[in-house]
């Protein structure tokens, strides 16, 4: 570990480290030169995923400074799961005060449901026995603002984005009013993703005996406040 993580920082990692060497399957490191790797001045994989082995060594080296105990091991108990997006601005844990342990985490672009984060949230009620389950969206949500600007053009991104917009593009009526904003189309998203997971087959029993409840609520990038809807 020493010998990965110098403390002169992940710069200095980069001049000592053949690229590659950080990844699982070193045949698939890019040319760090590569141009295209320095889009918007954003680090090439391989530095990527030292900055990220990096931060890792400085967590674990600040727990075991400050003593803490990682809640991870057999006595874990989540009493929360949150489906949220996978904006990096909204750090789920981080937002809602919470240590290793405390809650469970789905997140997709827009926090759009599928099978698996449905069946991940059934998991974590079912299995896990978590008496509450909460859909994080957030203000200036890219995925929505796709989704609205798929809506007002008429034309809908290729791959798997695809599924992604269509997904959310029902929160967002085609005659919009004149008042009808971004912010609107958010909520109204969130509201949809509970009233989906209402209707869930293996979650209605739950919520049926209020073992469990769904709530929505919305992050406020400016602030860090949370608003429940």
């Amino acid at each position: 570990m020493a010998a990965d993580f110098p403390p002169f920082g992940w710069r200095v990692i980069l001049t000592s480290v053949e690229p590659g060497r950080l990844f699982s399957d070193p045949t698939a490191a890019p040319n760090p030169l590569h141009p295209a790797a320095r889009y918007l001045g954003r680090p090439n994989p391989v530095e990527a995923l030292a900055r990220l082995r990096a931060g890792n060594a400085r967590f674990t080296a600040r727990a075991a400074h400050l003593g803490d105990t990682f809640n991870g091991g057999v006595d874990a108990q989540p009493f929360a799961v949150v489906v949220g997006c996978i904006d990096a601005r909204v750090a789920v844990e981080t937002v809602l005060g919470q240590g290793i342990g405390a809650i469970c985490v789905a997140r997709s672009a827009g926090h759009v449901l599928d099978r698996a984060v449905l069946g991940s949230v059934e998991f974590a009620v079912t299995e896990l026995q978590v008496p509450l389950v909460v859909v994080l969206g957030h203000d200036d949500c890219r995925a929505v603002a796709a989704a609205y600007e798929a809506v007002r053009t008429g034309r809908r991104p290729a791959g798997g984005r695809q599924f992604l917009i269509d997904q959310i593009t029902p929160a967002i009526p085609a005659a919009r009013p004149v008042d009808y904003n971004l912010d609107k189309a958010t909520r109204s998203h969130i509201h949809r993703t509970v009233a989906a997971l209402k209707q869930a087959a293996h979650l209605k029993e739950a919520l049926m005996t209020r073992r469990i409840d769904i709530v929505g609520a919305i992050y406020r990038l400016e602030n860090g406040r949370i608003e429940m809807l």
